[in-house]
């Protein structure tokens, strides 16, 4: 059995590695519930960590593109332990919720013999054997010190997926109608098990578009790679072993289509997912600039390069003409342009990039955007054969700790493959939105600097918002 989950999605357990949120005094406690990677609640408390590793000149952000981020489990945890000192006090311990499974699965009740994903402690943990492992408890104790019982409690292997976490629990086995004792691979975050069920290797960038975005490519461990600023993580065998995993995304993409589609446009269009059929058939119609609109895709704030939960959406060039499908395609738009200024970064540090393989529900459901990423990223655009790459990819690691397959590469090779269809770039559109992207960087880079004048708008506007 393989396992993939959200990320960073932690949740406090008691001293039986059960969830708090499942005893009678949590269960209406929202703080005892798993804090879903999306959540932006800790932004104050990533800044904090951000500024306390600067200030003391440690390491612990040189592999994660030198920001810590409010979706993550230092600044989830933080916040917790600040606020709800009931659910401080109880838990014995955190678990990402890709550690909690397998534990759960293999029936695991000692918190120090839960198995750790490597892919969550290192991207999201500041876990790193180049200093041991996890921030130095002094470090943490400076923040506060409930986060060094946490610390204290993160025990057990820290490991890639390949590592056998244990076998099935017999109880477990009863309620799943599964026999007992099937090997459980250790766990990881879905979207780079995403990136394993969608060929993922040196050269081969797999982008999992979703609700949000998660880029993800491998090197060889040989490589020295040097420090990516703005990135989600470099991280050894966080994706596949013997590999450095790099990941990178967008904090929302399939979300701002949502939210217009919900939100925004208009009744005279079908209600639900069909909408976005016809607008995106409406959008195809326009060709790139026709509608004089430019957007910002920070509606959830910014993962990366700029790693700032507190910037905000923006269109530019709107006018009393502007029309439904022409918001929704320079929604579309924008996300390229985000997902090509990632791209930008990755190829400034020497990542080659020769080609990008997508898969997640809007690479499945959306030509148009696939069409205008290939036009935008201007190379082509392959899709995953399989329509579940998430869980193919932890299908493979459960083939591997299974026996079916010797490693995970030959499990990657047998059971992995692209669609046959492409998208290849349009050299017109290619023209116009290179005129458009430049444009996009100027508005990014004005509106993405913290110190900058302009870049002070979308934060006093968040201000006036909550009062402050």
């Amino acid at each position: 059995i393989g396992v993939d989950t959200t990320g960073s999605t932690p949740m406090p357990v008691d001293d039986r590695v059960r969830p708090l949120a499942l005893s009678a005094t949590f269960r209406d406690d929202l703080d005892a519930q798993a804090w879903l990677w999306k959540d932006h609640s800790a932004h104050a408390e990533a800044a904090e960590i951000t500024a306390a590793v600067q200030r003391h000149g440690l390491p612990y952000l040189d592999n994660c593109g030198g920001a810590y981020s409010s979706e993550w489990f230092w600044s989830k945890v933080l916040r917790c332990v600040r606020t709800s000192p009931a659910v401080t006090e109880a838990a014995a311990g955190w678990l990402e919720l890709c550690d909690f499974v397998p534990a759960w699965l293999c029936g695991i009740e000692d918190l120090a013999q839960v198995p750790r994903s490597i892919c969550a402690a290192g991207h999201k943990a500041m876990f790193h054997p180049a200093w041991d492992g996890l921030p130095a408890a002094r470090f943490l104790a400076e923040l506060d010190r409930g986060l060094v019982e946490v610390r204290d409690g993160f025990g057990g292997v820290v490991a890639p997926s390949d590592h056998r976490a244990g076998d099935l629990d017999p109880e477990r086995a009863r309620q799943l109608g599964l026999p007992a004792g099937i090997p459980v691979a250790t766990g990881a975050l879905d979207a780079h098990h995403g990136a394993v069920g969608s060929g993922c290797a040196p050269g081969t960038l797999v982008k999992i578009l979703g609700t949000s975005t998660c880029d993800c490519i491998v090197t060889p461990l040989t490589l020295d790679l040097p420090e990516i600023p703005g990135v989600c993580g470099v991280v050894p065998e966080s994706i596949l072993p013997g590999m450095h995993g790099i990941e990178a995304g967008q904090s929302a993409v399939g979300d701002i289509f949502h939210w217009f589609v919900d939100k925004i446009a208009p009744r005279e269009f079908t209600a639900g997912d069909a909408m976005h059929g016809e607008l995106s058939a409406a959008a195809a119609a326009l060709r790139p600039g026709q509608s004089g609109l430019l957007a910002l895709d920070w509606h959830n704030g910014n993962r990366c390069v700029l790693a700032d939960p507190r910037l905000s959406g923006l269109v530019l060039g709107l006018s009393l003409s502007t029309t439904p499908p022409e918001l929704y395609r320079a929604l579309i738009e924008a996300t390229a342009f985000g997902a090509r200024v990632i791209l930008d970064r990755l190829a400034e540090y020497g990542v080659a990039i020769d080609r990008i393989v997508t898969c997640g529900g809007v690479a499945e459901k959306n030509p148009l955007l696939m069409q205008i990423y290939a036009d935008v990223l201007e190379r082509p655009l392959f899709s995953a054969r399989s329509s579940e790459a998430c869980a193919l990819g932890a299908a493979v690691f459960g083939a591997v700790v299974g026996g079916a397959h010797e490693d995970a590469a030959t499990a990657q090779q047998a059971m992995t493959g692209i669609k046959a269809e492409r998208y290849a770039p349009r050299q017109q559109a290619v023209e116009i939105y290179r005129r458009l992207f430049a444009c996009y960087r100027k508005l990014h880079d004005a509106f993405g600097s913290a110190g900058g004048e302009v870049g002070q708008v979308m934060k006093e506007l968040l201000a006036l918002r909550d009062g402050r």
